[in-house]
């Protein structure tokens, strides 16, 4: 991995090298060098040093910090429940999966459970090596030290798809102004609304929880906020505007904030941009995807150096074919790829497609675009089957489409039988119309989890993407239909750690 300067070597000196003490990882790029297991079955048990059932849904990254791990869960429910606003924050012994302790954090305002987009619980934490902070999406973020003992509280509304960073002592996220509806969901009634009513950045003292900065950029609130860093020592975050539901940030397009003062150092406008993905900076160049296209944009002066389509004669390998140019057809969608699931690995920037059961990516600096079809799906059995499902084009409107197409439709229960959702997407496939975990890397592999609970591992750095060279393994997190999650992969110390709605998994070595 690339070296850290020194000051944020001497800030982050309690932290262990091989820890992941936030939801994007140590350096913020989702990535590890270490490697870590590739093949695993939870429904097998293969593979899989502990697990301990969970009492609630949840959605966190769990992140690890000296020897424990940290998750969120929505606080249990006694009855079938749609909607909910208070969560609970765990502190887990990595090494043997014992609960060391657990806190309530209240939430102000109800969102819809088990969202296949985000709920309450969907921030992950973060760890300075003394201290850990949770983030209730409903509103609370709280600082507790190792023993679960409370530092500070704030009550800040954040948004449900913030991923918390910290950069040069400051804890920064992204802070929600307007209110979801009763029904837990948010209106497209705030489009018009004045810059006091927008979305942005806003960075906390992380020892005392004070008021620092609030970015003076608006900021998306599907739009995954990740730190940076220029060549010239400059700590920057690249902020989007546009999406649904009526954003009121304007303009649509990206910035580059100051994370030392949340001053925004250039705009770039982009007419009706989707701005729900991940934006990393690779050789002072940000890359980004807008409509059928990848962009390279200048980190210093926001000017576009390079456009590549990813819908006109690009390579698709499919299931049972050699690779082949295609032309995609963009269906009038605004957007190509999946809610947050690119990352930049390399010179590679990883997707999913939006449209079809595709893993995509872009040599940033040959301009050469691939698709790998993948299956939707995995299901196995304890005696040994395992079926893959794979896409059937729909013939006629009525029949099955992508995020229909199932082996088994997610049952959304929680571990003690009762239905926790609020969202009826949330029972597909995980491909299409929804906010995808982020993929992460460990070594050479690139891990991409679908909300079904299969996770790819593929090899990032093959010269070519298809199904013989650059599929590893394909892994299950559970049994189909009960598997649900919406948390990336994590890594520490060589083993893998997974978040379903039924279950903390630590997958790696047994325990003697």
């Amino acid at each position: 991995m690339k070296l850290l300067p020194l000051c944020l070597v001497f800030f982050l000196s309690p932290l262990i090298a091989n820890d992941w003490p936030q939801g994007a990882g140590r350096d913020g790029d989702f990535a590890t060098d270490q490697s870590a297991p590739t093949s695993w079955s939870v429904v097998r048990d293969e593979n899989i040093r502990w697990k301990i059932t969970l009492p609630e849904t949840g959605q966190s990254t769990p992140v690890v910090n000296r020897g424990r791990v940290y998750i969120s869960t929505l606080k249990p429910v006694n009855e079938d429940s749609e909607l909910g606003k208070n969560i609970i924050a765990w502190a887990i012994d990595a090494e043997t999966g014992e609960v060391l302790w657990k806190r309530e954090i209240e939430g102000i305002h109800n969102l819809r459970l088990t969202g296949c987009f985000s709920d309450s619980s969907s921030p992950p934490a973060v760890c300075d090596g003394e201290n850990v902070i949770f983030t209730n999406a409903s509103g609370g973020v709280v600082c507790f030290d190792r023993d679960g003992k409370e530092i500070w509280k704030r009550d800040l509304f954040t948004v449900g798809r913030t991923l918390p960073f910290l950069s040069d002592g400051k804890f920064v996220f992204t802070r929600q102004i307007y209110p979801p509806e009763a029904d837990g969901n948010f209106p497209h009634t705030y489009a018009d609304s004045p810059k006091e009513m927008w979305t942005q950045l806003q960075a906390l003292d992380a020892a005392t929880g004070e008021d620092v900065w609030v970015s003076d950029c608006g900021v998306n609130m599907g739009c995954v906020i990740l730190p940076q860093a220029l060549s010239d020592g400059r700590k920057v975050a690249v902020a989007g505007r546009g999406g649904g539901h009526g954003p009121p940030e304007k303009p649509d397009g990206i910035s580059l904030v100051d994370l030392s003062d949340g001053s925004t150092i250039w705009t770039l406008p982009l007419e009706d941009f989707m701005a729900t993905m991940s934006f990393r900076i690779r050789g002072d160049r940000v890359h980004m995807f807008h409509f059928g296209e990848h962009f390279t944009v200048n980190a210093f002066d926001g000017k576009i150096e390079k456009r590549i389509s990813i819908v006109d004669q690009v390579s698709v390998f499919r299931k049972g074919r050699a690779a082949a140019l295609e032309d995609i057809d963009p269906s009038k969608k605004k957007r190509m790829i999946t809610q947050g699931s690119n990352l930049l690995v390399g010179p590679w920037h990883y997707f999913r497609s939006y449209t079809r059961p595709w893993l995509g990516r872009v040599n940033v600096d040959s301009g050469a675009v691939e698709y790998l079809e993948l299956p939707l799906q995995l299901s196995r059995t304890e005696s040994g089957e395992d079926k893959l499902l794979w896409f059937t084009e729909p013939r006629e409107r009525k029949d099955p489409g992508l995020h229909q197409q199932v082996i088994v439709e997610n049952r959304m229960k929680n571990s003690r039988g009762f239905v926790v959702f609020g969202d009826k997407r949330s029972k597909g496939s995980g491909w299409g119309h929804i906010a995808s975990p982020a993929p992460s890397v460990a070594g050479h592999c690139l891990y991409v989890p679908v909300m079904n609970g299969t996770v790819y591992v593929i090899r990032w750095d093959v010269d070519q993407l298809d199904y013989g060279n650059a599929v590893v393994a394909i892994n299950d997190l559970g049994p189909a239909g009960i598997a649900w999650t919406r948390a990336s992969l994590s890594f520490a110390d060589g083993r893998a750690y997974a978040h379903t709605m039924r279950e903390l998994i630590c997958i790696g070595k047994l325990l003697k």
